[in-house]
């Protein structure tokens, strides 16, 4: 038997699983056959203080100093690495573009205000007069996500820890103080169960007979187009527009493109609408000059979220040693350091001003 079961692989649950290893035996159970197959895998891989409400802000502002200067041997490359973001107001978006910039202005690093003509100096390939306002967010940067996975899963595993793979919980029960979970590679035990299993989170809830959180998950489309010839992307800023209808940034000689989709799905294996990926072609099109002939790759991936599109962390309260670690909601990856030492210390049973409650954000988040 462990001191601690974690459900799900992806970047949330190695996180927890990370910290938890600190002080205790992890094993963390991954139903597909590699961890991060799912969303971590299909992430647009920014890090950005400006997305989200003020409670994921607040958990990104956390993650910071972790994914700016990771632990000793963590990485073997930076985490980080500059890349900015250039909002854009389109016709009509005026009063979201005030509302946005206002928010930006809240950010360690300010959103500013940009004249329109000076879009181009950022990305030469927006429309000339598409766009009635513009804003730079400077501090958003890319996220090596893969590098920041894997050092999680490491540390897991060098401190004794247990990654299984293959192991998708088949049921999930707790007797004598203890869960139980009967899995396709075998049954497992712990006194305390981290249920950071994504999509299907409400579904491992379920085997538990813990009351589900009402999880959405929301299909998201990307795609890779080629550039002009000669044309080099590297230094532009990912670009999007503040109606949330389309976002791209370069991406390995490419542009990786999104029409920002959210359309409810079942917890699956998502894959992309063609419909989708002819609206993000049609939008991006309409805004820069570019003509996509062609799309060389698309992916799509499952945002999970609950109706206030607030991450769920800490104890169920119907469910002594039951921990959610959910409704992340497509900010995972880049608040993963601070939402694993929040779940980590809500497993721990840390004293109530340590531990995040559901759906509430401590405010000290330094003296985790």
């Amino acid at each position: 038997m462990r001191d601690f079961l974690i459900v799900g692989g992806g970047v949330a649950g190695a996180a927890a699983g990370y910290f938890l290893a600190e002080s205790g035996t992890v094993t963390l159970l991954e139903m597909e056959q590699a961890p991060g197959y799912h969303s971590t895998g299909r992430s647009a891989a920014l890090f950005s203080e400006y997305f989200g409400n003020r409670a994921v802000r607040a958990l990104t502002a956390a993650s910071r100093s972790f994914l700016a200067a990771p632990p000793d041997g963590f990485a073997h490359a930076p985490l980080l690495t500059p890349r900015g973001l250039l909002a854009l107001c389109p016709p009509g978006g005026e009063k979201v573009f005030d509302e946005v910039l206002a928010e930006g202005q809240e950010a360690p690093t300010p959103a500013v205000e940009i004249d329109p003509g000076e879009v181009g100096r950022y990305c030469p390939i927006v429309r000339p007069g598409w766009c009635s306002r513009a804003m730079l967010k400077p501090a958003a940067m890319d996220i090596d996500v893969d590098a920041l996975h894997q050092g999680f899963l490491r540390g897991i595993r060098a401190r004794g820890g247990q990654v299984i793979t293959s192991a998708r919980v088949l049921a999930l029960s707790r007797r004598g103080g203890v869960w139980r979970a009967v899995t396709d590679a075998g049954e497992h035990a712990a006194p305390i169960v981290v249920d950071a299993a994504g999509a299907w989170a409400d579904e491992v809830a379920g085997l538990a007979g813990v009351r589900p959180v009402g999880l959405r998950p929301l299909r998201r489309t990307a795609f890779l187009a080629d550039l002009p010839d000669g044309v080099d992307a590297a230094a532009w800023p990912m670009v999007t527009d503040v109606a949330d209808t389309f976002y791209f940034k370069p991406e390995s000689g490419r542009l990786l493109v999104s029409p920002a989709d959210a359309a409810p799905m079942p917890p699956c294996d998502a894959r992309p609408d063609d419909v989708d990926v002819a609206i993000g072609v049609e939008r991006v099109q309409e805004a820069t000059t570019l003509r996509i002939r062609s799309v060389r790759h698309a992916w799509a991936g499952l945002r999970s979220t609950v109706a206030d599109d607030t991450p769920v962390v800490g104890e169920a309260p119907d469910a002594p040693g039951f921990v959610w670690l959910a409704a992340l909601g497509g900010y995972g990856v880049q608040t993963s350091p601070a939402i694993g030492r929040i779940a980590a210390a809500a497993a721990r049973g840390t004293p109530p001003d340590v531990a995040y409650a559901a759906r509430r954000v401590w405010n000290d988040m330094e003296r985790l």
